[in-house]
């Protein structure tokens, strides 16, 4: 499972430091594609395949289930860390999620995943959705999380 928020900036080659804890429970090789809310999503193998099952069963005559598949598959690509425990975010995915060379960017920990955040869209996702949390715990209610 990962938990926390850490800031690492990215370097003039696109080279993010991933947390000692995260590289630990990820694996030697890991899984950067799209994710929702303009984040990059960081997988592990297993966690991967978990994903990629649920998204091979959708029916592919709907066309959001072609859309979501071609989402998520298209952006994907296997990473590994060098020896200093950074990874190269694809210019793609940089673009994606509006991540600028030599600025911080925000990694948390998200249960199976780990999301990529760049600060700018991290700090106005969070300042949209912290005063509402109370809010939509309230409206989750019935899914039997709180």
């Amino acid at each position: 499972m990962f938990m926390g928020e850490y800031r690492h900036a990215i370097d003039a080659k696109g080279r993010i430091i991933l947390p000692a804890d995260f590289r630990q429970e990820l694996g030697v090789s890991f899984i950067i594609t799209k994710g929702l809310d303009k984040c990059l999503f960081l997988y592990g193998q297993q966690a991967w395949e978990e994903m990629a099952a649920k998204l091979r069963a959708l029916p592919l005559a709907k066309a959001e289930a072609r859309a979501i598949v071609r989402f998520f598959f298209a952006g994907a690509r296997t990473m590994e860390c060098d020896k200093q425990g950074r990874f190269l975010v694809p210019a793609n995915l940089r673009n994606y999620a509006g991540i600028a060379l030599k600025e911080d960017v925000i990694l948390t920990g998200a249960d199976n995943r780990i999301e990529v955040w760049s600060k700018n869209q991290w700090n106005e996702y969070t300042g949209e959705v912290e005063p509402d949390v109370t809010s939509i715990a309230a409206s989750l209610s019935e899914l039997g999380i709180l």
